[in-house]
């Protein structure tokens, strides 16, 4: 156990696609001196969120997937990882919760403080927003009031996305969903100073953050009078997740297609493509998140299969007709497909990462920062 001062344990939540990973990626890379130690709480049976952080903290990260970690019983799961990333051998500064998009930050709050593990204590609530989708995010998530409301740091993430005269707009609702004077930093492609969220303070000092009896405030707030914990409530209750895997190559023209005549209650698609056309070998990681979409090509790992996995997280959406149009898209020669098929897929690259780079088609893992984020409009 960590006897001279415990770990802090920061939960890092946002809805869907609000850039959670893409934050987490750039601490990662630029946490210096600082170990970090990572759970990644992913919706759906693919981990890719985990996949996405896999490599840059070794065995230092553990992935629970399979839903939200508020569904958990009683939070013992939890503690199970915490303390192995709290055991000493690991020597973690601090420890970050890479919520699922659905999640209720309130309960994962809950759990830490409930954790009788004198090595780690609770480190404050992260809430990412997409300052893009604020408003549709609302629409589609009236929860988010609620836990801006219990944010100890506000991240407006994608600012680079708005005008000055929205940005300021949407600041000023935000301040007033917020608890009075919750700190709200504006960042694009989830760049922030990781000095905000890894605080050397003296681990006594909460610095405003959520007191228990204010949790059980909230606790009482949300039960009815029957007992029931209104988990059904939950955002999870009325999003489902597909997943698709193949280890077919698929057709870019009719994916592209696909893509652009996704329902409108297909909120988020995530995951990695494999096209296979002759130049274009590379591993094509997907992001789409209402209506705009994004591809990062990247190389594979050493020895990794040639796949395409996709999680597709959405409301009223018919999954089995989404994964039959995915069916479709299979390719059956991609090694006969002309260059040209991929153009629709190239427009939603960002420039950076466009090219015949031949250490595209390396096996060696990516090195340094990730993919800049360059979510376009479909």
């Amino acid at each position: 156990m960590n006897s001279v001062q415990p770990i802090p344990v920061v939960v890092l939540a946002g809805f869907l696609g609000s850039g959670k990973t893409t934050l987490l990626n750039h601490l990662l890379g630029n946490r210096g001196g600082t170990r970090i130690g990572v759970v990644v709480n992913d919706f759906g049976s693919i981990e890719i969120d985990a996949m996405s952080v896999a490599g840059q903290v070794g065995d230092s990260m553990v992935a629970l997937g399979g839903g939200c970690l508020c569904c958990a019983v009683d939070g013992s799961e939890l503690d199970a990882y915490l303390d192995k990333l709290a055991a000493p051998v690991h020597r973690i500064d601090v420890i970050v919760i890479e919520a699922s998009g659905l999640a209720e930050p309130q309960e994962m709050v809950r759990m830490l403080i409930a954790n009788e593990n004198p090595a780690i204590r609770y480190g404050g609530l992260v809430q990412v927003v997409d300052a893009a989708e604020f408003d549709r995010t609302r629409a589609a998530y009236p929860e988010t009031d609620r836990h801006l409301s219990v944010a100890d740091l506000v991240v407006l993430n994608k600012t680079d996305r708005v005008d000055p005269a929205e940005r300021a707009r949407i600041e000023g609702e935000i301040a007033a969903l917020c608890a009075p004077g919750t700190p709200l930093v504006g960042a694009d492609h989830g760049r922030i100073d990781p000095e905000l969220l890894f605080d050397r303070r003296p681990w006594t000092e909460t610095r405003g953050q959520l007191s228990f009896e204010d949790l059980l405030a909230e606790a009482a707030d949300d039960t009815g009078r029957d007992g029931h914990d209104g988990h059904a409530g939950h955002a999870h209750a009325r999003y489902e997740s597909v997943e698709f895997t193949s280890d077919q190559a698929l057709s870019p023209r009719r994916f592209i297609e696909f893509l652009d005549r996704r329902p409108a209650g297909l909120y988020r698609i995530k995951g990695f493509v494999w096209f296979g056309v002759p130049g274009h070998g590379e591993r094509y990681e997907v992001h789409a998140v209402g209506r705009f979409l994004r591809f990062a090509p990247g190389p594979w790992g050493r020895g990794e299969r040639r796949r395409t996995q996709l999680v597709l997280i959405g409301s009223g959406t018919d999954g089995p007709a989404l994964l039959r149009e995915l069916d479709a898209c299979r390719e059956e020669f991609p090694e006969q497909a002309p260059p040209e098929s991929m153009w629709g897929v190239l427009r939603y690259v960002a420039p950076a990462d466009r090219g015949d780079d031949p250490a595209a088609q390396d096996d060696t893992p990516p090195e340094g920062d990730p993919a800049p984020e360059d979510d376009t409009p479909a």
